[in-house]
């Protein structure tokens, strides 16, 4: 049987506040300085050395993802998705091991994205991309970037 309380302390939650229409972005990520992406000279130097991890690492650490300047996001997913689309398929499953478990989630937001306008014979080697960070991350992975305010 139920016991009934006199305590009222449970009510006094302001409901408003949770309220759609009064909701409020988050803007934490503007208040530091705004990030400008990643640098395109040093990411062509790490591919011109061979060096595709380091390649993708500095994209990936370097990624606009709270930023509102859609020429950063744009130019930031057009060099990812270069050094996505210049390593060997073969490779790929050695680059996403050496990724941290943050980068893993920040790749696959590139994947999802790179899947949302593909190029030419890019779809094929984002599967790639996508089967290998999947098995990097798990489905914590996926359930993170589909529910993440922050866009690439």
């Amino acid at each position: 049987m139920a016991k009934n309380t006199s305590s009222s302390a449970f009510r006094k939650i302001d409901v408003d506040a949770y309220n759609e229409d009064n909701y409020k972005e988050d803007e934490q990520g503007e208040l530091q300085s705004p990030p400008v992406g990643p640098d395109e000279a040093e990411v062509n130097s790490f591919l011109n050395q061979g060096r595709m991890v380091d390649a993708l690492k500095t994209v990936l650490r370097n990624a606009p993802l709270g930023s509102k300047n859609q020429q950063v996001k744009d130019a930031a997913l057009a060099l990812t998705m270069k050094v996505l689309l210049t390593v060997k398929a073969s490779q790929v499953e050695e680059v996403v091991l050496a990724l941290d478990p943050d980068l893993v989630d920040v790749l696959m937001k590139y994947v999802y994205k790179g899947f949302e306008s593909p190029s030419e014979g890019s779809s094929g080697h984002l599967l790639v991309w996508h089967e290998k960070a999947f098995a990097a991350g798990g489905l914590g992975s996926i359930v993170r970037v589909l529910t993440d305010s922050k866009r690439a």
